[in-house]
């Protein structure tokens, strides 16, 4: 058992955030999430490293995937409104080099949430399941449709995910 004097309980946890949107960079959005998000890990004892803002190119957004500072232990990348939320799974899967495709614990859990809630299942909910091979499935509660971690970085499923307004 780790004690307070233990290396264990120094072991310092660092963590890095991609942010992706135009919008935030020609300043239409106003951000949000990154002061919720730091406030939030520095309160679990998490060290917010690093913060970068790109925009919706795919490009632009697997090299900030693979660049050094953002291979801290754990990344999370927020996307917006627009381009960024289609494209992040598939952009994930580009960035590790995995493929991607409908996987079927998304697509189970997501049936089952369109099953209990009576919503209706679509081709967007449909695309939801799209998820890069190897990923871990993160429960999503507010949409039924998973969010993944790949390597260091997770996603959260199925929407543009606003930390600082989510009530979950």
């Amino acid at each position: 058992m780790p004690t307070a004097d233990s290396s264990a309980s120094k072991e310092v946890v660092t963590a890095a955030l991609l942010v992706i949107g135009g919008k935030i960079l020609s300043g239409r959005t106003k951000d949000q999430n990154i002061g919720y998000i730091a406030e939030y890990l520095t309160a679990i004892g998490i060290d917010l490293k690093e913060v970068r803002v790109v925009g919706d190119e795919e490009r632009a957004i697997v090299d900030a995937l693979n660049a050094p500072g953002i291979a801290a232990p754990m990344s999370s990348p927020l996307a917006g409104s627009g381009r960024a939320t289609v494209t992040s799974p598939p952009t994930a899967a580009k960035g590790f080099s995995v493929p991607i495709g409908s996987d079927p614990r998304a697509l189970a859990i997501l049936r089952e949430w369109v099953k209990m809630t009576g919503a209706e299942m679509n081709e967007a909910r449909l695309r939801m399941t799209r998820i890069p091979k190897g990923a871990e499935l993160i429960l999503n509660k507010v949409s039924g449709a998973p969010g993944f971690w790949i390597g260091n970085v997770n996603r959260d499923g199925g929407r543009a995910f606003d930390h600082a307004g989510d009530a979950r």
